[in-house]
């Protein structure tokens, strides 16, 4: 049986759905599905492979909030560590983390020329190119550049390899690294896919950004380990909400107390679009969500809003609030979900 047929394989593990499920959507594009998904996520291990890239060796990931995002970051940790950083870094910020990593290479956008780009070559790191294919479903992309090193035979990663490098906030100290690995974000995205009652069924909506550790694991990991949709959107914008809303047709969305109050007040603007959402139930997490706008949400969508509470350090969700029947308490992270 070969890797890409094993049913155990991390591919799977990434993308355990069926052939032809939905995995990947965004708007204006087609729907990239499990199957497709396992392809790209092997033929994404052989192509860093050959670049010389492999298991331990860290590459860093600034790519604009969407779908080749989200595919990147799931595809690129099957074979080696990755570090998605904010695209709106500046050249020092960039200088601070990419040193701080140590990263082999840098993955950015085809026609990038940023900061991004001047920094990688002046600290002598490989830059790498996602190119993607015109017409192509959501999610697809090809790897361009020239060998960063002799090719290895790594194949895909193991559960104790660090699949992914953040940096908390460093909001009293200077930022500090959080290594991760694929045991720890496996089980996070378990835990919160229990939490959820996440199923092939469900679509989430994601507006949050995808270099933090609540979008990356809450919106997209632990939907596509349940074998679920995401729909990948360029990022939060409370204009464009309800049009996305209509477009992906979600069972839910996970977002930080502030997205949620910028959405509200155009609630009343939107009300064919409100008429047809069909939510499951709304996430909230990363701040404390004021028990009004919890209220509000609730009688707006007409389902429950859950809080949960997580840290970096932890995978993301450490403690959560339950669906009904389960409580639900307004002011409260909930009851130990997982860790």
């Amino acid at each position: 049986m070969t890797t890409s047929e094993n049913p155990f394989d991390l591919a799977h593990r990434l993308a355990p759905g069926a052939e032809d499920a939905p995995a990947i959507a965004a708007p204006d594009r087609t729907v990239l599905s499990h199957g497709g998904l396992r392809r790209l996520i092997q033929e994404t291990v052989t192509r860093l492979n050959t670049l010389g890239i492999g298991r331990g060796d860290r590459v860093a990931i600034v790519l604009p909030n969407g779908p080749e995002m989200a595919t990147a970051f799931i595809a690129v940790a099957a074979a080696a560590s990755t570090a998605p950083l904010n695209p709106a870094y500046r050249a020092d910020e960039l200088d601070f983390y990419l040193s701080d990593i140590g990263v082999k290479a840098i993955l950015v956008g085809k026609d990038e020329q940023g900061p991004s780009v001047e920094v990688a070559e002046r600290l002598g790191i490989a830059v790498l190119r996602l190119a993607v294919p015109e017409g192509a479903p959501a999610g697809i992309f090809t790897i361009e550049g020239g060998p960063v090193g002799p090719p290895v035979a790594s194949g895909l990663a193991e559960d104790s390899d660090t699949a992914l490098l953040l940096h908390t906030s460093g909001t009293t100290s200077r930022p500090k690294l959080v290594p991760l690995s694929h045991a720890n974000l496996a089980a996070s995205a378990a835990h919160i896919g229990a939490t959820l009652g996440l199923g092939s069924a469900d679509r989430c909506l994601n507006i949050m950004p995808l270099f933090h550790i609540h979008g990356l694991i809450a919106a997209v990991l632990s939907s596509l380990a349940a074998g679920a949709s995401v729909f990948c959107t360029p990022g939060f914008n409370a204009l464009r909400f309800f049009q996305w809303l209509s477009e992906a047709k979600p069972t839910w969305y996970t977002a930080v107390p502030t997205m949620h109050q910028a959405i509200l007040p155009r609630a009343a603007r939107n009300p064919e679009q409100l008429a047809e959402a069909k939510l499951r139930f709304i996430r909230s997490s990363s701040a404390s969500l004021p028990a009004q706008v919890m209220a509000e949400l609730e009688a707006t969508f007409g389902c429950p809003v859950i809080e949960a509470y997580g840290m970096t350090e932890a995978a993301h969700q450490m403690a959560s609030n339950r669906l009904p029947p389960g409580l639900r308490k307004p002011g409260s992270v909930g009851a130990s979900a997982g860790p």
